[in-house]
């Protein structure tokens, strides 16, 4: 097996050491995470906190290990990355969504920084650069993404929502660090500008140009409210947001969306498997956090519980077995511990 699908978070099986290490099952992590490094650590284009070095340090520092070899990696990835986007932006081109977001971009890559025992000199950088994304260009905002978010052709661009390719990512990085003590110049207006978007159109995954030039405001439908995409992990973004910023009021009614959300029938018929990334697993994993930062945990306990229960009946049926679509991640969630910090994967805490 290669080295790129060995270090493959997201459906490899550094996701299945995971779990194994969550268990605290070091023998049978440690064939894992041996085979994931046999040849060599991959530092390609597609390195990121799911994929590669990135993702490879992050497994080893749930583990308690660092590799040095690895981090030194995973900066040199950090720095590319930031050049790319300089060049991009003298070049006054749009971000691509995997330039700043969480599944392929900087945003993943500022959660691993975060993550290190000791300060990153490059994680400053990184946060500058997602609080740069808060400075609009040409009429839309600067994360506006020319990427199609779907199969069709988006004419003209899009904003992206999701917080795992769209702008709730950067919005919950921004807030996780300023409640660990990163705090820079630009850093709480950022989070402002985002919140204030995400207020008034976190309802829809996307919204175009067409939407914005409309007359009247884009209609609202019903949508599934999943970790990746929907009102659930909008809403732990909004929370978390508030909470950084010391504003109460804001806290509440990220809290109540989110409570509307797991109390809508319709919106949760939308859900249809047993996966952390859209599924009832990401729901469960992004209640817990929710709850435990709430001032009113007791809200969600019932919630929770009825989510674990469907958890456990849907869990089986997962066809594949990797961590953000697959049964490892599941099996996660419902076993609900995270001494690891595995959870810092989905930027809910």
């Amino acid at each position: 097996m290669s080295a790129p699908h060995m270090q493959a978070l997201a459906e490899g099986t550094l996701g299945l050491a995971l779990l194994h290490l969550e268990r605290g099952d070091l023998a049978s992590a440690r064939p894992l995470l041996a085979d994931a490094v046999a040849d060599g650590v991959s530092v390609g284009a597609n390195a990121s906190l799911f994929h590669g070095a990135p993702a490879l340090e992050f497994v080893l520092g749930c583990a308690g290990r660092r590799d040095p070899a690895v981090e030194d990696a995973v900066d040199r990835v950090v720095s590319a990355r930031l050049s790319a986007a300089d060049e991009r932006r003298g070049s006054e081109r749009r971000p691509s969504l995997k330039e700043f977001d969480l599944i392929s971009g900087l945003t993943g890559m500022a959660a691993l920084l975060l993550s290190r025992p000791r300060p990153s000199s490059g994680l400053d950088d990184v946060l500058t650069y997602l609080i740069g994304l808060a400075t609009p260009s040409e009429g839309v905002p600067g994360w506006w993404s020319d990427d199609s978010p779907g199969h069709e052709e988006t004419v003209g661009g899009h904003s992206n929502h999701g917080i795992a390719h769209g702008i709730a990512g950067p919005l919950a990085m921004l807030a996780i660090a300023a409640r660990r003590g990163a705090r820079i110049e630009g850093q709480v207006e950022a989070m402002e500008v985002f919140s204030r978007w995400l207020e008034r159109f976190g309802a829809f995954y996307w919204v175009t140009r067409d939407q914005l030039a409309a007359n009247d405001p884009p209609r609202t439908h019903p949508g599934r409210p999943s970790w990746c995409y929907g009102d659930l992990g909008i809403a732990r973004a909004l929370q978390l947001a508030a909470i950084a910023t010391g504003d109460l009021t804001k806290q509440q009614a990220a809290e109540d969306r989110a409570y509307d959300a797991l109390t809508d029938p319709v919106r949760l018929g939308l859900v249809i498997d047993a996966s952390l990334c859209h599924g009832w697993a990401g729901l469960l994993a992004v209640t817990r956090a929710i709850a435990a930062d709430s001032r009113s945990p007791q809200r969600f306990s019932a919630l929770a519980e009825a989510l674990s229960a469907r958890l456990a009946e849907t869990i089986a049926a997962l066809p594949k077995t990797g961590f953000l679509e697959g049964r490892t991640g599941a099996r996660l969630a419902l076993e609900g511990s995270t001494t690891t910090g595995w959870t810092r994967a989905l930027l809910i805490d």
